[in-house]
């Protein structure tokens, strides 16, 4: 197989940082390979056959709203993916520490994996405080763009719904743009509440507890037409 002469622009920055703890990485040796996603095209409810529902995770960052969604939700299969090796050791031992089944991760770009997804098989899609870019030159490196949205519409059925949260005011304008211009989703927020306060069963995590953007963070709930 020959590679992409194009391949699409990264919209992360570095992979790893710190050594991981040696519990975390003796996980990624161990668990890992267990819970990893599937090399090559596959139907993820092979992967838990009583699943009552699909949910993607883009950017789980530490794990801690994926394991929290999992242990609410334990008919949910929930496949997970983040680039970031220290964020995905932290969220094996979330997993291992729960002891939680219904997960499975992909430790690198989410267009890898998306592509290898049959159509409609999501339920529902988290994109939380995803990387902002917010200098005007690496906007172009945005998680957000018209691409990733129209490779979500083929996978989410008709009604799934996506959250997306960022603390970051421009981003969140951004977003809305380029929703909007895809005739696959609508924003059903009524009030100003709808995007100012977090939703019922959103789970706050320690990189949201931060604030580093430069708003509060806003909800944005979109809905598979």
């Amino acid at each position: 197989m020959t590679s992409d002469p194009h391949p699409p622009m990264r919209s992360f920055g570095r992979i790893k940082s710190r050594p991981i703890k040696p519990r975390q990485a003796a996980l990624m040796d161990s668990l890992l390979p267990q819970i990893r996603c599937p090399a090559e095209a596959f139907d993820p409810r092979r992967l838990k056959p009583d699943a009552e529902a699909v949910w993607l995770e883009i950017g789980f960052g530490g794990g801690e709203h994926m394991a929290a969604q999992a242990a609410r939700t334990p008919g949910t299969l929930i496949l997970g993916a983040e680039p970031f090796q220290n964020g995905v050791a932290s969220a094996l031992r979330h997993l291992d520490e729960q002891g939680l089944q219904n997960v499975r991760l992909h430790d690198g770009d989410v267009r890898d994996l998306m592509a290898r997804l049959p159509d409609a098989c999501l339920d529902r899609v988290f994109i939380l405080f995803p990387d902002p870019w917010p200098k005007a030159r690496h906007n172009k490196r945005r998680l957000v763009q018209a691409e990733l949205i129209a490779d979500l519409a083929r996978l989410m059925k008709p009604g799934a719904r996506l959250r997306f949260a960022t603390d970051w005011a421009d981003y969140a304008d951004w977003t809305l743009e380029r929703f909007a211009a895809s005739p696959h989703f609508a924003w059903d927020a009524e009030r100003a509440d709808d995007w100012r306060k977090p939703p019922a069963d959103h789970i706050t995590t320690r990189y949201e507890e931060k604030g580093l953007g430069d708003c509060a963070p806003v909800f944005l709930d979109f809905v598979r037409r």
